[in-house]
């Protein structure tokens, strides 16, 4: 047996549909799992355009839900002990860590383990197992993956559309910390950006005020509870229209960047009230530096907080709050563009074009 995958085999261009052998056996502890969808992360278009060291080729996809078609031995149960079983649906954090390196051990920051690696960006196809990725018909998990078994109640499209953004921006907020009435601006209204709504409202905001583009976007920010959404491209002075959302016009208590563009973190100096905190979330990959007038963080006395990746807990914490909050954030909605294995170009296009709400790959 084969499996079809899609590949990346050389930055800024076009992704390749190959073959690779369907393993007839497992290594104790993996798992071979048949993808139902697999989300396109805003990551992968930086993946694509070669801002991180990747090894290539690669099968991309780091967000997925499949059904399990095989386990190996010893793996019976998923990360917090509930039975698994061929045919059960499972979703699976995305990185596994090595748990006794200096920052896994000593600094307790496992998102900076000195071997951490991600489905659909670590791992180089042309070495076996080969289906490390979820851009792909199987996807066999390793040893130590953090499974989940999802309920019936949940939907595969919920789970996808909300995606590793939930579980990052859940990791994020809690690094940096949200006090109860906190004002919160959140730059971007992207999947990433619809996910900090989510969280920051759990955590208590009291006012949330979106900026970005496309309308459609902005639209759903509304939808996910945004008090207040400014149009970045219809506004000619965004500062000012962000200040006057905010009590007094004195800022944010918190502002959010998760727009991924580097000028938008010295924009987001500006929402900030003295004394305020930032969260740079957005710079996932490295599109390089940006001008930062650091006077702003001096004088407002500014804390200023980053956060790279999340833990199991975090994903877990994710999918407790979509099962019990589904009408509430509508992640399932956002699902808005499905193609095949074979439409992969397109969907990662349609992504980079700000064209879709989540667009996503359905193998069959």
């Amino acid at each position: 047996m084969t499996s079809r995958a899609v590949v990346l085999s050389a930055f800024h261009k076009p992704l390749e549909l190959r073959h690779y052998p369907t393993p007839a056996t497992l290594d104790p502890g993996e798992a071979l799992v048949v993808v139902e969808m697999a989300g396109i992360c805003g990551t992968d278009v930086h993946l694509w355009l070669g801002q991180l060291p990747i090894p290539l080729p690669v099968i991309l996809g780091h967000e997925t839900v499949g059904r399990i078609a095989a386990l190996g031995q010893g793996l019976e149960r998923d990360w917090i002990g509930r039975p698994l079983a061929v045919g059960d649906r499972v979703a699976w954090a995305s990185s596994i860590v090595c748990g006794a390196c200096y920052y896994c051990r000593i600094k307790r920051q496992p998102t900076r383990c000195l071997s951490r690696k991600a489905y659909g960006i670590s791992y180089c196809a042309d070495q076996p197992p080969h289906l490390h990725g979820g851009y792909a018909e199987h996807i066999v998990l390793r040893p130590g993956t953090a499974i989940f078994r999802l309920p019936d109640t949940l939907s595969t499209e919920a789970v996808v559309g909300a995606g590793c953004a939930l579980w990052t921006a859940i990791h994020g907020v809690e690094r940096m910390g949200i006090q109860w009435g906190d004002v919160v601006v959140v730059q971007g209204c992207g999947p990433v950006g619809l996910a900090a709504i989510a969280v920051a409202r759990e955590a208590g905001a009291s006012r949330i005020i979106v900026t970005g583009a496309p309308h459609h976007r902005l639209a759903r920010a509304r939808q996910f509870g945004a008090d207040a959404a400014i149009d970045i491209d219809a506004t000619p002075d965004r500062r000012a229209a962000v200040l006057e959302s905010t009590p007094g016009g004195f800022g944010a208590d918190v502002v959010i960047e998760c727009v991924g563009h580097p000028a938008a973190v010295a924009e987001g100096l500006d929402y900030c009230r003295d004394g305020a905190r930032m969260l740079v979330l957005g710079q996932y990959g490295d599109a390089g530096p940006t001008p930062i007038n650091p006077h702003l963080i001096t004088r407002k006395q500014l804390q200023i907080h980053g956060s790279w990746g999340f833990e199991p807990r975090h994903v877990l914490a994710a999918l407790e709050l979509l099962e019990r909050s589904a009408s509430r954030y509508p992640f399932a909605a956002t699902v808005t563009h499905r193609f095949t294995l074979d439409q992969a170009n397109e969907a990662l296009d349609t992504t980079r074009q700000w064209v879709s709400g989540k667009s996503v790959i359905v193998p069959k």
